[in-house]
């Protein structure tokens, strides 16, 4: 922030914040924390306050705890109290008992400095040095999906930061003169890929209202109008982008340098079109990672200058690759083909989640800390890993790691179930959950559907509510007698379709909201 005090750090619909005035907010606001304020929820949207709480928080040596608020209160209320949160930052998520500590003002100008209850005496200077916090200290805990119907909050500490954003400046090719947009969703771990390599670079961090609008005229128009060079956007919406760019004969805008894509298989349709555009020039990077291992851990340029030349078009049934690992992080494949991730970048475990812990992650006989992903992939002879598919019944919902167990356990709590089978499936091109569910005897079939997903919104965020939500008589069993969630999908999936509106036969909303 020093170096480039009068650059833009921030710019949110047009109006820039200096990279002195963001320094001058987060000393504010770590100051307001005080020492050491242990975990502190932030309401996160897409706003130059939630970047500031940030990085306030991780200044005072606190971690930050992201929770949407429109997130069900009973969903962020056990959120909350499973990493035992006893701040929050700015209204909205606070719970009784959590203290609020209001966020200094973000507009353009000179940074407030006026005295504040919460801070030290006033005679005390304004600015203060980041607290000194070790490696293994956490520096912000997110919620992933879990088989017991309750999220598990993943602690990433502050050595898996500093090693895997080091990686990114260069991998993206970083310089001061970029302008990023923040696009994802400030509750998920991929906009810190947005966020920290460009803040710590000296480059420009865009936020605005039309990068979210559902519209891609609109969201072109931004990224020509605020000379956007990085985008870092799920693979889902890419492949929307690229069909609306195919079919209205666009191009991207000239400023356009490097398309980052991940969070789910890249159709090799989809990159056949791209390649038939006028992309050349762009660098398309696929990349993988997890939340237990910080962002991304594996990349491949899969069009653009640096990528390999390829000796025939991408076509249906092509296995598109995941990439190399990046310099920080280890490798290995077990004799399963699972993918196992080691080094600094893996994450401490699941907080108060022992077992959970345990059944992920280990450590070898040197003392190395390895993660199992769950990833089955093979190497391509240039070294480059593809993905196989997961050994166990997780799925990615726009671009979400998603339990299906999670969801089967909200839905076996309604007084109306009996049994039910949730996974994940293709509709209409997109990834989603269907769920199938037997009523018990006294439940009135016709409207189950509608009611369970009533139900849902009321307790869990809307990528757990299933696309399709379908009532049938009876599930397939394993001959073990335990539910066969692939099996129940083949029996039952036409019925699903051909179903009516009150199975909820919908499809998820865009990615990017």
């Amino acid at each position: 922030m020093r170096r480039y005090p009068e650059r833009p750090a921030i710019v949110h619909h047009g109006d820039a914040l200096t990279y002195r005035q963001l320094g001058e907010l987060v000393s504010t606001l770590a100051q307001r924390l005080g020492t050491g304020p242990g975990v502190v929820a932030v309401p996160a949207t897409h706003t130059p306050d939630t970047v500031v709480a940030l990085l306030g928080i991780l200044a005072a040596g606190g971690a930050y705890c992201p929770v949407d608020p429109a997130f069900p209160p009973q969903r962020r209320q056990d959120m909350l109290a499973s990493v035992g949160c006893r701040t929050a930052v700015g209204g909205g998520i606070a719970q009784p008992g959590v203290r609020v500590v209001e966020l200094p003002g973000t507009t353009t100008g000179p940074a407030p400095n006026e005295p504040d209850q919460d801070e030290p005496d006033q005679d005390e200077p304004q600015r203060t040095e980041p607290q000194r916090t070790g490696p293994e200290q956490p520096a912000y805990l997110l919620f992933t999906s879990g088989s017991t119907g309750q999220p598990k909050p993943v602690v990433t500490p502050r050595r898996a930061i500093s090693a895997t954003v080091a990686s990114l400046r260069t991998l993206f090719g970083l310089t001061a003169e970029d302008r990023v947009l923040q696009f994802a969703s400030l509750n998920w771990d991929t906009c810190f890929e947005e966020i920290l390599p460009a803040l710590t670079r000296g480059a420009a961090l865009v936020l605005d209202r039309d990068a979210h609008s559902g519209s891609f005229p609109r969201f072109l128009r931004l990224v020509e109008r605020e000379r956007i060079g990085v985008l870092d956007l799920p693979t889902a919406f890419w492949h929307e982008l690229v069909l609306h760019l195919a079919e209205e004969r666009l191009a991207l805008p000239e400023c356009v340098r490097l398309l980052v894509i991940g969070g789910e298989a890249a159709n090799p349709a989809r990159l056949a079109d791209w390649a038939a555009l006028d992309t050349g020039r762009i660098r398309l990077l696929n990349t993988y990672g997890s939340t237990e291992t910080t962002l991304i851990t594996h990349a491949v340029d899969l069009h653009g200058p640096l990528a390999a030349a390829r000796d025939r078009p991408w076509a249906a049934g092509d296995r598109v690759p995941i990439g190399r690992a990046l310099p920080h992080v280890y490798e290995r494949i077990s004799e399963q083909g699972e993918l196992l991730i080691g080094g600094p970048a893996v994450a401490l475990g699941y907080l108060g989640l022992p077992e959970a812990t345990a059944d992920r992650f280990g450590e070898d006989a040197e003392g190395v800390r390895w993660y199992r992903t769950g990833d089955r992939v093979g190497r391509a002879p240039d070294g480059v890993l593809t993905h196989q598919g997961r050994l166990d019944g997780e799925f990615k919902v726009r671009g979400i790691r998603v339990d299906p167990a999670e969801v089967e356990a909200h839905l076996a709590g309604h007084p109306g179930v009996h049994a039910v089978a949730v996974t994940g499936a293709t509709l209409a091109g997109r990834s989603a959950l269907v769920a199938y569910v037997v009523p018990r005897a006294a439940a009135a079939a016709g409207t189950l559907g509608a009611e369970l997903r009533t139900y849902l919104r009321d307790r869990v965020p809307g990528h757990l509510v299933p696309s399709r939500i379908t009532v049938v008589p009876e599930l397939v069993l394993t001959a073990s007698g335990k539910v066969d969630r692939a099996g129940s999908h083949r029996l039952h999936s036409a019925r699903g379709a051909a179903a009516g509106p009150g199975t909820g036969a919908q499809l998820p909303e865009p990615a990017h909201h």
